[in-house]
């Protein structure tokens, strides 16, 4: 079974693209390939961001800020869009041969620790549930 590629896009890939590609590291290796990226990116990823990933021991260490660019004509199976703007495939390159999905979840940039622990829950299932998916149509 091919491992499928997926990208996880927010808009400033300081949180929610990096929590989803860190859970995905960790739980679907066997399935796909994460990367994630941001319309906006920012400098570094959120403190509070790894913060809440650590105390899920899931270790951001190797992930870092960077936009849609860095990718420059790579193609992706799956784009997953949380940046909570109207993305098509048409103004997201990378998605152009595979299949955009919305999730809706909230940006808890500058936000305090409960709202961050509330993302990730939301993220972690929603990328179980990604995980799952792709098991099942791959066996």
């Amino acid at each position: 079974m091919a491992l499928k590629k997926v990208l996880f896009v927010c808009w400033g890939n300081s949180v929610r693209s990096q929590m989803a590609e860190g859970f995905a590291r960790a739980y679907g290796a066997d399935v796909l390939i994460p990367h994630s990226a941001g319309l906006v990116p920012t400098t570094l990823i959120a403190p509070l961001t790894r913060e809440t990933m650590a105390a899920r021991n899931i270790s951001l260490d190797n992930q870092f800020a960077k936009g849609l660019d860095a990718y420059g004509t790579e193609r992706f199976d799956i784009v997953i869009n949380m940046s909570g703007q109207n993305l098509t495939i048409r103004n997201v390159p990378a998605a152009r041969d595979g299949v955009l999905i919305e999730w809706k979840v909230k940006d808890p940039m500058g936000s305090g620790p409960k709202v961050y622990k509330e993302a990730a829950d939301l993220i972690e299932s929603l990328v179980m549930k990604l995980v799952l998916d792709l098991r099942t149509k791959t066996t």
